[in-house]
């Protein structure tokens, strides 16, 4: 009989096992890579199943379990990690209204309830001595976090001093750091000039601004901050409420939108108000937060090993409508990817009216076989970019026409929209490209307007629209035409002026200083990001050594693959770019740095070693310094040439259980130290 009834259990047991795994990616690229991967209700369930199977299985119990510890944004480079004073535990969510009604009967008859929104950014920890912020912690693992204090400080919201009298010699604040839906937007909006990944939603964006190196770019993309919670000895106030009234005379940003309830109907009552009245805030909510107001009674009712029991989270369904697609458009890049556009009837979604929405490609629209004239749901679940998740049926009688549909097979276009040219598809991709790369308009805006781009050549007063009106008056057609601008070709333009022709000659003027690797990144060649064309211009240290490498000695630069060196092979064979480098050349731009370091020892000749983790000796641009001074290489991803893991605290999950299935050693730092000596 116990062999038979170990048998009925093992697929239970496996699936803990795999939901446990599962959870601990999803926790990785959710709060460290600003990537996620499951929808927060997905995420939820499945953490409610593992629970759930936990208590099945006692004998199974793990400390270091997804059930057992918060996701962790700790393994950002430059920042030093600091142990929290009171632990920043997550909160039990609920997507069932009768969940939270049974959760307020639950709690004491004199309870009082404080209803909050539930903002979508990042948490943060203020702490403040003697009125001066000192610290400013990421949740992290719950137990430490990231100081990201000098971010912190370009937030207008936040005070870095408060001079008043009945200020504690020590608090801390928490609360959420969030990028507006405006300035979400118009950050989304360059990234999609620059081609670059756009971020999914405010948060991730919040996120990834708060774990910049350069202050000033986390200054220019305009976050704020909504504080939330008081913690700290001997402070004012016996409740939540008196506390952050509190905070908010001492000049914090204390959201108006919080209420007192004095029993489970008023609750109620201010969730269905708040389920549609969020939509037109300035920023992104995705729930109700319910706290005990008396602090007594919170201390009373404790807490479970990662949420406290005085406060659950209510998560409002992800918004989703029905409409019209109206026709499909095409846009094409400044790399001549040609996208699809679906033009929409406009309908609301969190806050903002949704005309369009990105269709990704030829495989996507076939994957849901939509076509215009169709019913289509759109979603914003989670506050994220518009989607298009699927479409009505068209027998439906709310499709608009739906034997016109059955007759109307779609079908991508062969020639570009913008100039003509014969599409191409390239084997292996999903993108149809135009090829037509001096010829078609959009690339060649593109092109410029990427090359006078901040992270490129930074020529302020070379817009998107002055780019357009000089393309048009035939006085900007390449990179290298910028360089040959006259003021009076710019003074005599429509809303353009003498004062316009300075500033913009002054800009092409100082942008001859921009350092080789910028103007490396400036080129624009295919896949070439900032990053990596630093990377490329620490080896080849001219554009003519670089100009004659092959596709293998750039393959041997850390994250060029074979598709990157081949484009940039292919860049120097085409005589067009050739003749605009050459003008660049006589212009004066800088085409020349500094040479690569030599290695001063080879200790680690010809080893391959993986970076992961967080450590406590050097930063892991000091360790990557170290390794590529005694002869080894610097790899982004563990595979079988990987010779072995320099791993710190907090190493990824995934490179962890690779390096297992390899039967890669992890060294600790202070083993890789003693071995380089």
């Amino acid at each position: 009989m116990m062999d038979l009834f170990s048998e009925i259990e093992a697929p239970e047991r496996e699936e803990l096992r795999n939901l446990r795994k599962e959870l601990e990616e999803a926790n990785y690229k959710y709060y460290v890579l600003n990537m996620p991967t499951l929808s927060d209700r997905e995420f939820d369930e499945k953490m409610h199943r593992l629970q759930a199977l936990e208590a099945m299985f006692p004998d199974m119990f793990d400390p270091k379990s997804p059930t057992q510890h918060v996701g962790s944004d700790l393994g950002k480079k430059g920042f030093e990690t600091v142990k929290h004073k009171y632990p920043m535990l997550s909160l039990a969510n609920s997507y069932s209204r009768e969940e939270i009604e049974d959760w307020v009967r639950k709690l004491p008859s004199n309870a009082e309830i404080v209803c909050e929104l539930k903002y979508d950014g990042l948490s943060i920890s203020l702490w403040y001595e003697k009125g001066v912020l000192v610290r400013a912690l990421t949740r992290g693992d719950g137990q430490q976090g990231d100081d990201v204090i000098a971010n912190i400080k370009t937030i207008p919201s936040i005070p870095w001093k408060i001079e008043r009298d009945d200020v504690p010699d020590f608090f801390e604040l928490r609360g959420e750091v969030l990028l507006p839906w405006e300035r979400f937007e118009a950050l989304n909006k360059e990234r999609e000039e620059q081609e670059e990944p756009l971020f999914a939603n405010p948060r991730n964006a919040a996120s990834g601004t708060l774990k910049l190196q350069d202050p000033k770019e986390v200054a220019r993309r305009g976050l704020d901050a909504y504080l939330y919670y008081m913690i700290g000895e001997n402070l004012p106030g016996k409740t939540h409420f008196e506390r952050l009234n509190t905070a908010k005379e001492w000049g914090f940003h204390i959201s108006d939108a919080i209420k007192v309830c004095k029993n489970v109907d008023e609750v109620m009552a201010y969730i269905a108000y708040w389920d549609t009245e969020r939509k037109n805030l300035p920023v992104a909510t995705d729930g109700i937060v319910l706290k005990v107001n008396n602090l007594a009674q919170q201390e009373e009712l404790g807490y479970t090993a990662k949420t406290p029991r005085w406060a659950i989270a209510y998560k409002f369904p992800a918004e989703k409508q029905l409409t019209l697609l109206k026709e499909i458009t095409y846009q094409v890049g400044r790399t001549g990817v040609v996208t699809p556009v679906a033009n929409l009837e406009p309908v609301q979604l969190s806050g903002t009216m949704v005309q369009r929405a990105t269709l990704h490609n030829e495989d996507f629209i076939k994957s849901l076989d939509i076509r215009p004239g169709d019913m289509v749901w759109v979603e914003k679940g989670g506050e994220i970019i518009p989607k298009i998740v699927g479409r009505a049926d068209r027998n439906d009688a709310m499709s608009a026409t739906p034997s016109l549909n059955d007759e109307m097979m779609y079908s991508f276009p062969t020639t570009c929209p913008e100039c003509g040219a014969t599409l191409v598809r390239v084997e292996g991709e999903a993108a149809w490209r135009c090829p037509n790369e001096a010829g078609c308009p959009p690339q060649i805006k593109g092109k410029i307007e990427h090359f006078v781009s901040r992270k490129a050549m930074s020529i302020d007063g070379l817009g998107e629209e002055t780019i357009d009106l000089l393309y048009r008056q035939g006085l900007l057609h390449n990179i290298a035409d910028i360089y040959d601008l006259k003021a009076e070709d710019i003074a005599s333009q429509e809303r353009l002026g003498e004062k316009s022709a300075q500033n913009m000659l002054a800009g092409i003027e100082a942008s001859k200083q921009v350092p080789w690797a910028r103007v490396l990144f400036a080129l624009g060649i295919r896949m070439v990001g900032e990053t990596t064309a630093k990377k490329i211009a620490r080896k080849y240290n001219t554009i003519d050594s670089l100009q004659w490498a092959t596709v293998k000695q750039l393959c041997a630069i850390e994250d060029v693959g074979p598709q990157i060196a081949e484009n940039i092979v292919k860049y120097f064979e085409d005589l067009q770019n050739l003749e605009i480098l050459e003008r660049l050349r006589q212009a004066g731009l800088q085409f020349e740095g500094e040479a690569e370091a030599e290695p001063t020892s080879d200790k680690l000749a010809g080893q391959i070693i993986v970076i992961s983790g967080t450590f406590s000796h050097h930063s892991r641009d000091e360790y990557k310094a170290m390794i590529e001074a005694n002869g080894g290489k610097n790899s982004g991803s563990v595979s079988k040439k990987t010779n072995f893991i320099l791993a710190g605290e907090n190493m990824g999950p995934e490179k962890r259980k690779k390096a297992e299935d390899l039967g890669i050693q992890l060294m600790t730092e202070d083993e890789f130290l003693g071995m380089i000596e």
